[in-house]
């Protein structure tokens, strides 16, 4: 992981790249009713995990700017109205669990696949816990579509977590082998 909490302008151009990963993923997707998985997630985790807190964060505050103000860089779109989207509380999710998946891997100095791994499940646990009901809000009070929690669950959670574990497990094996490349003074 690169030096914490340091912003120099190598943080930048990585966040601007990280930022820029994020709008690709988002762009790969296989459709699910509901939510579609995309890579947005393994970025997002993978920005944490190799620019910590503040870096992972500013990364995906940066591409949810870039949705809002009008560029066509979320899964449907972009623009304000995008706030209303029932997934959009997964992309606000984002910014969370970027924030404590570099947060716990900042504490992490040897780099071990185990705390790495806790890291991305805790920030997808996050994405999840902002993403679930934000997506039963807007379906049931904003579209006026009365959906139950088990039917959320089921299409919000259940139906990605699959896709998620693997996106995980890429997210983790993919910074294994870039944090020595990305700092060198990772080496252990």
């Amino acid at each position: 992981m690169i030096e914490k909490n340091t912003l120099n302008l190598r943080m930048l151009l990585l966040c601007g790249l990280f930022a820029a990963l994020i709008v690709v993923g988002a762009m790969i997707k296989v459709p699910l009713p509901g939510i579609p998985i995309t890579l947005q997630t393994m970025f997002v985790l993978l920005a944490g995990l190799l620019l910590g807190s503040r870096g992972g964060l500013i990364a995906v505050l940066v591409y949810i700017f870039m949705g809002l103000a009008g560029l066509p860089v979320f899964t449907g779109g972009g623009g304000l109205m995008y706030l209303f989207k029932p997934t959009f509380g997964y992309i606000v999710g984002f910014a969370l669990g970027a924030f404590v998946t570099g947060w716990l891997a900042e504490r992490n100095p040897d780099n071990s696949t185990k705390q790495l791994i806790l890291a991305a499940v805790a920030g997808n646990a996050l994405i999840y816990a902002v993403g679930l009901p934000w997506y039963y809000l807007i379906l049931n009070y904003y579209l006026n579509t009365p959906v139950g929690a088990a039917t959320v669950m089921m299409s919000g959670f259940v139906m990605t977590l699959p896709g998620g574990i693997i996106k995980i497990a890429l997210s983790v094996l993919l910074a294994k082998r870039l944090i020595p490349v990305m700092n060198p003074k990772s080496y252990n």
